[in-house]
């Protein structure tokens, strides 16, 4: 199955597939509806050509129609999915796995810290419960703040530009059709669409660097919250195992599913990481 935007009625298959994309059953009529809502309750395409683009979809085996009612097949929720992850960066794959690491590193760095820090007798740095508190507090927050606003600001110029080159792509696709009405609604079709998704974008940044600031802060305090409980020795050992669990089981499990690479390489590549950067933070801490 091929899918090319080069034609209205695959400009109209990608609305159709964003819309229906959670498998919700839905009249025609509503479907034409929300795609003139695209243009801003502009009727930019007729009836006719929503028609076309469906039975195309459905010699595709992409929707089902049934009583004027048309629904996604499981292909179609895949594909739709797909188009939404392109467009909406609904999916927070990045900022999970930043949000796991870094936790997971300061969390280390805070408990080594404390933990060298008592071995010295050090009692007016961290070797105080108090500052150790009050430190673990400070560097998970700065470190929480840092990366919501860096994947929010950062987020939202990368998908913009994305969504400006694709956009490009499209419009450049379909500038080659020799019917000229055609060619406009589908230009103008384009254009309204990522209109919609820029506006979409900055909401679904939002979402993502919250994400991104809660998994820091939640992967970051429990091991610290733990060495602070527990009685010396025990605390150590198993706030590292929390760590271990954290970025060795969690974070290298879902990179691996994410990326489709092997769980044994994406787990060698999570714990060298976690290890230079937690030697490279202990080292400048102690300068």
């Amino acid at each position: 199955m091929a899918f090319e935007i080069q034609e209205l009625p695959d400009v109209i298959r990608v609305i159709v597939l964003l819309n229906l994309s959670k498998g919700a059953k839905i009249k025609k009529t509503a479907l034409k509806s929300r795609v003139d809502r695209v243009c801003a309750n502009y009727a930019c395409i007729e009836m006719n050509e929503l028609d076309k683009a469906l039975k195309e979809m459905s010699t595709e085996g992409l929707i089902t129609e049934k009583d004027d009612l048309v629904q996604l097949t499981a292909q179609g929720q895949r594909l739709g999915k797909e188009w939404e992850s392109l467009l909406l960066k609904k999916e927070p794959i990045m900022e999970i796995v930043a949000g796991l690491v870094d936790g997971s590193i300061t969390s280390l760095v805070v408990i080594l810290s404390a933990f060298i820090s008592s071995l010295t007798g050090t009692r007016t740095l961290l070797g105080d419960p108090r500052t150790l508190i009050f430190a673990a507090l400070l560097t998970l927050s700065a470190v929480t703040i840092t990366g919501f606003s860096s994947f929010l600001l950062g987020g939202i110029t990368a998908d913009l530009a994305d969504i400006m080159t694709l956009q490009n792509l499209m419009n450049y696709s379909l500038s080659d059709i020799p019917d000229k009405k055609e060619r406009d609604k589908s230009l103008l079709l384009v254009q309204k669409l990522f209109t919609l998704l820029d506006k979409q974008i900055h909401r679904s940044n939002l979402y993502g660097a919250t994400i991104s600031g809660i998994t820091t802060f939640v992967a970051g305090s429990i091991p610290i919250a733990t060495y602070l409980v527990l009685p010396p020795v025990y605390n150590l050992a198993v706030s590292l195992l929390e760590v271990v669990i954290i970025s060795g089981v969690f974070l290298a499990r879902y990179r691996s599913k994410k990326t489709r690479v092997n769980w044994k390489v994406t787990l060698a590549e999570t714990i060298a990481i976690v290890i230079i950067a937690t030697v490279v933070s202990l080292l400048l801490g102690s300068i």
